[in-house]
């Protein structure tokens, strides 16, 4: 057995053990980390096999901003677990279709893969050797070239969709003041000016 063979079986070891402790664990806080060390074992695995550049990817997006973002939200929001758990029952046998819908794509994929090896060798652009060209050179070739539209409207997408969280999340608290430009644009003298007749010896209170 070779060390990269061994490493191999050390990081999807730790990687498997982690991803069922995920959903094994009975501490949100415990399975948020759980999860961030399988991202770091897949991160090794990907390393191994020259895709250095999805491994960055899965270290600084998923690790470093998903993972994270999920354990400050789980830390800092004051959730009953105890009544979330009390209703996963209800949604059982929609999880388990989602589960065997997704078994199955598994399945055909390693199995075609295994019946018929002959695929990969067709495919329209195939990786070039890492001698060649570096994991993240061939990405960029394919991404900035044939999908560079594709690349553009998935940003595009992005985009609306943040922007439609910020606006279904936004809430206006009472008693904070805020800038209302329309409002001040629409003032007159009439609205902006208010002449107060004092009397006599009456004061301003």
């Amino acid at each position: 057995m070779g060390l990269q063979a061994l490493f191999f079986y050390l990081f999807a070891f730790v990687a498997v053990a982690s991803a069922f402790m995920v959903i094994a664990a009975r501490n949100p806080v415990h399975s948020v980390l759980f999860l961030i060390l399988t991202f770091f074992n897949a991160a090794g695995l990907f390393l191994l096999t020259g895709a250095e550049f999805l491994a960055m990817i899965l270290l600084v997006v998923y690790v470093g901003a998903v993972a994270v973002l999920f354990l400050f939200v789980v830390m800092m929001l004051d959730i009953d677990f105890t009544e979330l758990r009390s209703g996963v029952m209800e949604h059982a046998p929609i999880a388990a279709l989602v589960g065997l819908v997704l078994a199955a794509e598994l399945i055909i994929v390693v199995g075609g893969s295994v019946i018929s090896p002959e695929i990969a060798k067709t495919a329209a652009m195939p990786i070039p050797p890492v001698a060649e060209r570096t994991n993240t050179a061939a990405l960029g070739d394919v991404l900035y070239t044939n999908y560079v539209y594709f690349f553009q409207i998935a940003g595009l997408v992005l985009l609306v969709a943040m922007i439609g969280a910020i606006v279904l999340t936004m809430r206006h608290r009472p008693h904070i003041k805020r800038q209302d430009i329309s409002r001040q644009v629409a003032r007159s003298p009439e609205t902006a000016v208010e002449v107060v007749k004092v009397k006599p010896g009456q004061g301003i209170r």
